[in-house]
């Protein structure tokens, strides 16, 4: 059975479309860069960000991240998840780029990033939420999607009968999660199999800690 789908098909020019989940809202905004301009951000990034491999340990076994990802945010302000600990690499000039665009379509400031290239359908990310401590008690995170199309899965964190949620996220688009989403629900990107093209996710988030608060 298919799950419902937030979102049809994208259209050919930049909409704004905003999506109730309970308390929760997500702001989505198709096309927010031109077909040109997020392949050429894509191809930058992909050739010139220091992608990193990691691993996580999990009943004393290592166990490999299915993607690569690095950390960017302004000085000193590490990120922890799931028993790894992130340092910043400086801002590149394409990434505070996009961010720039972000800020214009968000009410929102943010200092940190982290980037995750998805090399195909079997690189994913499992249910989680980004509430980690650094980010504050009521996080917004904007999600800015380069390259292959993937779906992100919602389900709330309690309230198991609540259907889950889809959204197919587009080359060139921005999702903006807002207040009480990461407190009442979980999202992933799940595999998928065939021939599924890489894809960047840029995370943008308001860091408030530095290392030596921790």
């Amino acid at each position: 059975m298919n799950q419902p789908s937030l979102f049809d098909n994208e259209p050919d020019t930049p909409t704004h479309e905003t999506f109730v989940l309970g308390v929760s809202e997500i702001h989505y905004v198709a096309n927010a860069f031109t077909r040109q301009e997020a392949d050429a951000l894509f191809q930058n990034l992909l050739n010139h960000i220091p992608w990193q491999a990691a691993s996580l340990s999990i009943a004393g076994n290592q166990h490999s991240l299915p993607r690569l990802q690095c950390w960017m945010s302004d000085e000193g302000r590490t990120y922890s998840y799931s028993g790894l600990t992130l340092t910043p690499q400086p801002w590149y000039p394409d990434v505070l780029s996009i961010k720039a665009r972000l800020m214009q379509l968000c009410d929102h400031s943010f200092n940190s990033v982290l980037l995750n290239l998805y090399r195909d359908g079997s690189d994913s990310v499992s249910w989680h939420a980004d509430d980690e401590i650094e980010l504050g008690t009521n996080p917004i995170v904007a999600a800015v999607s380069l390259g292959a199309e993937r779906i992100l899965e919602f389900k709330p964190k309690l309230n198991f009968k609540d259907p889950k949620r889809r959204i197919v996220l587009g080359n060139g688009s921005i999702l903006i999660m807002g207040k009480n989403l990461q407190n009442n629900w979980l999202h992933q990107l799940p595999k998928l199999s065939g021939h599924i093209g890489p894809r960047i996710s840029l995370t943008f988030r308001e860091h408030l800690f530095g290392e030596a608060q921790k």
